[in-house]
């Protein structure tokens, strides 16, 4: 019988790293529609820290705590981007033209809305469901 690795110190410093990677990633995907970020760079920062879950930990494990679909995610993205850039067209407007307001929001004060935020979830949600699909098809075809 071959004993089992102790890697609490890589367990241990995967878990304080993912957190750290998925919190810079809602960084990223928030300061999308003002500055250089956004869906694309959030979501593929995103599916970095999932990955990395994946190579520290077993697969089983990962599949339990996160039971995700990931092509479905990339379906449901690539659906939420297209639905939002024809919703401009609904209203007489162009393409992935963008509507914004600013609204009272409680506890977060005065705050800008944008349809463009719509747009950039919808991009996230299929590069993270497209990273992750690709990935694991990868692992799968070990030889």
């Amino acid at each position: 019988m071959k004993p089992k690795p102790n890697d609490v110190i890589l367990h241990t410093v995967t878990k304080i790293a993912s957190i750290i990677i998925f919190t810079f990633s809602i960084d990223l995907f928030w300061a999308g529609h003002h500055y250089p970020g956004g869906g694309f760079i959030g979501g593929l920062t995103t599916g970095a820290g999932i990955v990395l879950l994946y190579l520290t930990f077993d697969i089983e494990t990962i599949k339990k705590n996160l039971p995700i679909d990931y092509k479905k995610m990339a379906a449901f993205g690539v659906l939420l981007s297209v639905l939002t850039g024809a919703g401009s067209m609904v209203f007489g407007g162009a393409f992935l033209e963008q509507a914004f307001g600013y609204f009272n929001i409680p506890i977060f004060g005065r705050t800008e809305l944008a349809t463009a935020v719509l747009f950039d979830v919808g991009v996230a949600l299929a590069v993270i469901g497209t990273a992750i699909t690709i990935i694991s098809s990868i692992s799968e075809d070990r030889m």
